[in-house]
């Protein structure tokens, strides 16, 4: 029934040289990017863990976004949708804005190796950002709620601007 050996020790040893093979190459053609480990550390390093983590549902065509167009791409958790729309203006970016249900919320932009920016959204749920340098970048959305306290906070999945 079964003709392989398992004291036969070549086959283990073609395995293990064929993996091995295997490993360079997807090292060679594939590699992690070199800035993996310090993007992987922003993503993470929120000053508090009581966030939630919103999905991405819909990107257009955001890889315009450094040709100088338009990309648009809404996310959303639990009763919240965020959608936000790049603009490339030389190498900075602007972001437009939109939260549903709309509300007066504290909207700040996270950028690696950068300082946050902030802005608070109107009454319909539009904000601005005009100057938003490129880079590993996620948005956090701090809600308020109808007394205007504050609520609980939502972040989006990294991006790079």
């Amino acid at each position: 029934m079964n003709e392989i050996d398992p004291r036969d020790d070549r086959r283990g040893l073609e395995d293990t040289a064929v993996l091995s093979e295997l490993n360079r190459l997807v090292d060679e053609l594939d590699p992690p990017p070199a800035d993996l480990v310090d993007r992987v550390k922003f993503a993470i390093a929120l000053e508090s863990l009581d966030v939630e983590v919103a999905r991405w549902e819909r990107a257009g065509s955001f890889a315009g976004v450094r040709g100088g167009q338009t990309g648009t791409i809404t996310f959303t958790v639990d009763n919240l949708t965020l959608m936000v729309n790049f603009t490339s203006t030389g190498s900075r970016h602007r972001i437009d804005g939109w939260l549903v249900p709309a509300g007066e919320h504290t909207v700040e932009v996270r950028v690696a190796d950068h300082q946050s920016s902030c802005t608070r959204a109107d009454d319909g749920g539009r904000f601005v950002l005009s100057d938003v340098p490129a880079g590993t970048t996620q948005i956090l959305v701090h809600l308020v709620n109808s007394r205007g306290e504050p609520g609980r906070t939502v972040v989006t999945p990294t991006i790079m601007l």
